[in-house]
């Protein structure tokens, strides 16, 4: 199985001011990466299969698309 790829997003300077603004609010950095996601789209059902399974195993899991 090929892993996507996630490509930074391209930003101009208002954008990026408005990130950083918002990087200051939250004390945390942010990634911008483009707008197709390589993430599998999940239900909620299975959305809430994950969480409970990230829970349990105390670990972050991420779906990817097929």
């Amino acid at each position: 199985m090929r892993t996507p790829d996630l490509r930074p997003a391209t930003l101009d300077d208002a954008a990026l001011a408005r990130i950083r603004s918002l990087e200051e609010t939250l004390g945390s950095p942010l990634v911008a990466y483009e707008v197709e996601s390589p993430y599998a789209p999940l239900t909620d059902e299975q959305l809430a299969a994950v969480k409970e399974a990230e829970e349990t195993l105390h670990v972050r899991l991420l779906a990817y698309r097929p």
